[in-house]
């Protein structure tokens, strides 16, 4: 499917992973470091690879610049419907996305689930009904690539990994003292998650 791209630029980003947390990751391209909005997804396919390609989309408005990087087409694609939708932004776009994998979406969406879409922060239930309503039709169209389990990642020191949880949500636009409390608080009752897995589980209490 081929979606407006809003007369973007940049169709893709190739060459070697400078840095990557869950929220960003730096791309180094000929010199150039560009650096990225990426979702949860994302983090998980692109880390521990040196060279790597990702799909953009562009931000650009009078007051700012953004790149959102994504590893396969079907996540552009689908955070490109997600903000067609009134009221979504570009982070709310991109949370909805750290929330759920691209074959869980398009499964809430088409079974109409609008009490675990409404789960996450910043989704009301007219802001859940509307995706539904608007995407429902539309998403018929992406089939998702493999998606990745976040079992898959190994898990890193608790402090390190609270810490990586914690600077993700405040990307994402979280306070940083509230971020804290609810990691705190999964991992207390996950202490073996990964990264993605507590970000997933906080995003759902925040």
């Amino acid at each position: 499917m081929q979606h407006n791209r809003n007369n973007t630029m940049i169709e893709y980003l190739k060459g070697e992973l400078a840095e990557i947390t869950p929220a960003t990751a730096i791309i180094e391209c000929c010199g150039v470091g560009y650096e990225t909005g990426i979702t949860l997804n994302t983090y998980s396919a692109l880390q521990g690879k040196k060279d790597v390609k990702v799909f953009i989309y562009e931000v650009i408005r009078e007051d700012t610049h953004q790149l959102f990087a994504f590893h396969n087409k079907e996540e552009r694609e689908l955070f490109l419907l997600l903000i067609s939708v009134s009221g979504i932004g570009g982070n709310t776009a991109r949370t909805i996305l750290s929330a759920f994998t691209v074959s869980e979406l398009c499964d809430v969406i088409a079974n109409g689930n609008e009490t675990i879409l409404k789960s996450v922060k910043g989704i009301g239930l007219k802001t859940a009904q509307r995706i539904i309503v608007d995407l429902k039709d539309k998403i018929k169209n992406i089939a998702p690539g493999s998606t990745l389990s976040a079992s898959g990642v190994a898990a890193i020191p608790n402090n390190e990994t609270a810490e990586a949880a914690v600077s993700a949500l405040v990307m994402l636009g979280f306070p940083s003292s509230t971020a804290s409390k609810v990691v705190q608080s999964v991992i207390k009752s996950e202490p073996s998650a990964s990264v993605e897995q507590i970000i997933k589980l906080a995003l759902k209490q925040l």
